[in-house]
């Protein structure tokens, strides 16, 4: 039996960088896994890390090339590429281009593909502003078919109270159940 087809589309949340290569590791283990970039966390050297060097982990990962532009975004949906596609980590601006229905990034356009063939998106939050300017934006899609939320929590009420992060080990049971068309619970959780 072939395995599920899993796109792992990463947003430029570069610190969750060094928690979702270990993670990306273990899903290509079970799934035919492809990775797909934002063009900021293709392309873009930060205090946490390399560009390359992430990209070159997540080629030798899922040993299939890194879908880094929108022109190669845009065949995920009218080919089918994938049964399931987890946006993971999803930052605060993907988030509320997701909700407006915005397609002008990588990330963005291969969401809009994939929606259109009614498979599920997994989003894995990682915002400084998710209680704040991304609220909205968390409900919207929240209500939304086919997208569903890995479970998140405030990483640091005291010091970012407008912060959320997913539980990232949480995120292959999400895709499991969002396989399944449910929204895995709860999806808020309690402090660590």
């Amino acid at each position: 039996m072939p395995k599920t087809r899993l796109g792992l589309a990463i947003c430029g949340s570069y610190c969750t960088f060094d928690k979702i290569i270990p993670i990306a590791e273990k899903l290509s283990r079970d799934y035919d896994m492809t990775a797909i970039m934002s063009e900021n966390a293709a392309e873009t050297d930060t205090r946490f890390g390399c560009a390359e060097n992430v990209k070159k982990q997540l080629l030798e990962i899922s040993g299939k090339e890194i879908i880094c532009t929108i022109t190669e975004a845009e065949p995920v949906g009218p080919k089918k590429l994938f049964d399931v596609l987890a946006v993971a980590p999803c930052t605060g601006n993907t988030l509320a281009k997701l909700a407006s229905g915005i397609a002008d990034s990588t990330v963005t356009m291969a969401c809009k593909a994939h929606l259109r063939n009614g498979r599920p998106i997994v989003i894995a939050v990682s915002t400084n502003d998710a209680l704040g300017a991304n609220a909205k934006n968390i409900g919207e899609l929240l209500n939304r078919k086919n997208i569903y939320f890995v479970p998140f929590r405030q990483d640091d009420p005291h010091g970012k109270p407008n912060s959320l992060i997913a539980e990232l080990a949480l995120l292959k049971d999400t895709i499991e159940a969002s396989l399944e068309g449910r929204q895995l619970q709860p999806v808020i959780l309690g402090p660590k």
